[in-house]
């Protein structure tokens, strides 16, 4: 059986699908999950990989880092894994968390992954405030522009549509009417 995982709906399967086909796995028993980070277990396809797997069989994976990006992840994985009496192959290595060797290479692989996802987070937050403080990064940009805003407010206060209407006439949700709106009223006090 073999597992494949990336990251972002952007990101392509193939390379892995390709490593893991001269790894040996049939196409058919290769399990995805795209657009899921390694640090949420709860991944469909890692659930069905773990799922077939059976006593005597081999999961192969191209890096410990598809398959979990934290060590708590991955020791709980190899422990599934070896409840089971299934080997993992990482990469064509095949280690058995039975063995005291097998298990240390594991942990240090376990840490290794845990370092480059906290390091990819790093380096997220390190641009991300660069790009703030550069004036680059302002968040999310509002739906309308002032002048529809306006002419929507106009609208509204004039009662001659619903909001579903307002929302088909500037072509936005009915929760982005519902937003503007709730911006132009008055905040009550608290009593």
């Amino acid at each position: 059986m073999g597992y494949a995982r990336v990251s972002t709906t952007g990101q392509d399967l193939t390379a892995q699908r390709d490593a893991l086909t001269k790894l040996g796995v049939a196409p058919d028993l290769i399990y995805v999950d795209h657009g899921l980070t390694g640090r949420n277990r709860d991944r469909p396809g890692l659930a069905q990989a773990l799922a077939a797997v059976r006593n005597g069989d081999t999961l192969v994976i191209t890096k410990l880092d598809r398959l979990a990006r934290s060590l708590p992840d991955a020791r709980n994985i190899a422990d599934e894994l070896t409840a089971k009496g299934v080997a993992l192959d990482l990469g064509g290595s095949v280690y058995d968390p039975a063995d005291p060797v097998g298990r240390l290479l594991f942990n240090v692989l376990g840490m290794v992954a845990e370092f480059e996802a906290d390091l990819i987070r790093a380096r997220t937050r390190e641009g991300m405030q660069i790009a703030k403080a550069a004036g680059k990064l302002r968040g999310r940009q509002p739906t309308l522009s002032k002048t529809k805003r306006r002419h929507l407010i106009t609208l509204a206060a004039a009662g001659q549509h619903t909001q579903a209407e307002l929302a088909e006439l500037f072509d936005v949700s009915r929760t982005t009417i519902y937003r503007e709106l709730r911006r132009e009223q008055p905040p009550t006090d608290a009593l």
